[in-house]
């Protein structure tokens, strides 16, 4: 199999990791009084049956390019009071639906998002 198109090298991700940690990880420490969650760990067998359920229920429903889109969250106090993520299904881009960008698929609001992870504690930091 061919490396995919987007796939950037080590040192570029270590350099939006940093970028990310000196422009926002450092205002979340401030604000939060401690570190938050920075990363996430998902096996590629929960990824692929995900990623396969959203391809099965869009298939049931017409829709022919289904995506997913990550989004950001936290929970709540009682939880943990760190971030966390979900993947949202999309609905493919449709003309009707376009803004002109490469993100702008209509999100599919009929199939559940997935999240049932946690970061990392310690936060991992990506240091190759």
């Amino acid at each position: 199999m061919a490396k995919p198109e987007k796939c950037i090298s080590p040192q570029d991700a270590e350099k939006l990791f940093s970028h990310w940690s000196k422009t926002r990880g450092e205002t979340l420490r401030e604000s939060l009084g401690e570190h938050d969650t920075c990363e996430f760990s998902l096996s590629i067998s929960e990824l692929r049956e995900y990623l396969d359920y959203v391809e099965d229920e869009s298939k049931k429903q017409g829709v022919s390019n289904p995506g997913v889109r990550l989004y950001f969250g936290a929970y709540d106090a009682s939880k943990s009071d760190k971030t966390t993520f979900f993947l949202a299904p999309t609905k493919g881009k449709t003309a009707s639906t376009s803004r002109g960008g490469d993100d702008d698929d209509e999100n599919n609001y009929d199939i559940d998002p997935f999240n049932n992870t946690q970061g990392g504690w310690p936060p991992t930091q990506y240091n190759p």
